[in-house]
């Protein structure tokens, strides 16, 4: 089933929807050392928070870092520390981890949301930029009552999965895989294959209501 027109050009920023991004030259932030450190481990038990310097203005973490929730008018942007880290944009954050190799599993609480995106995105992508836009970035997106997979701005419908409560994100980085995993009756549901030449950070946009991470998880057997 493909998605409505609307929806494949659908990019939403904190407050406001566009139908393309800025032309203006795109620039790749530098990102300090801070909490972040490359994870060369091969295991699946990655764990991570959300890294607020990252987080846009809408934005606010909760449960110790692992959740976040949308607020429309969030807060006065010269009232969050300025930093080249930060969205400022669009309503978007990174984990705290960087990922450069392995196999790793993670699940998110979806069920008081109805517009989000989960994936991961190259921990130098663009602050200017939303994920799923650019070659940076791949994620799984609801909206409209509707998956779909992206990258590159381009919209792939992803069909029966209903709206789970949670759902599972499985990166394989030398398969070049990111998989959308039913956690009920365990199973792949949708792969984006791409090939990953920097290290990634696990990624979220949300534009309504609440995400929770769960991270140091076990992948579920079976899943290939």
């Amino acid at each position: 089933m493909a998605l409505p027109s609307t929806v494949a050009r659908l990019c939403r920023s904190a407050g406001r929807t566009v139908t393309s991004l800025s032309a203006r030259h795109r620039r790749a932030v530098s990102l300090s050392s801070g909490r972040c450190y490359t994870s060369t481990s091969s295991t699946n038990n990655l764990q991570f928070k959300l890294d607020e310097r990252t987080a846009h203005s809408s934005l606010d973490l909760f449960k110790k870092d692992t959740g976040i929730i949308y607020r429309m008018l969030g807060l006065d942007p010269s009232h969050v520390q300025d930093n080249p880290e930060r969205f400022k944009d669009w309503a978007v954050v990174f984990g705290d981890e960087k990922i450069s190799s392995g196999r790793h599993y993670w699940e998110v609480t979806v069920k008081k949301s109805q517009e989000f995106r989960l994936g991961v995105a190259e921990a130098l992508m663009s602050r200017e930029d939303c994920v799923g836009t650019n070659s940076s970035s791949w994620v799984f997106g609801y909206a409209q009552r509707k998956w779909f997979a992206m990258t590159s701005n381009k919209i792939v419908p992803v069909t029966l999965v209903g709206k789970p409560d949670r759902v599972g994100i499985l990166l394989d980085c030398e398969a070049g895989t990111l998989g959308l995993v039913d956690v009920e009756h365990p199973r792949i549901i949708h792969t984006i294959r791409a090939e990953f030449k920097a290290p990634l950070c696990p990624a979220f946009g949300l534009w309504d209501g609440e995400l929770l991470t769960h991270s140091g998880l076990e992948e579920p057997e079976g899943l290939k």
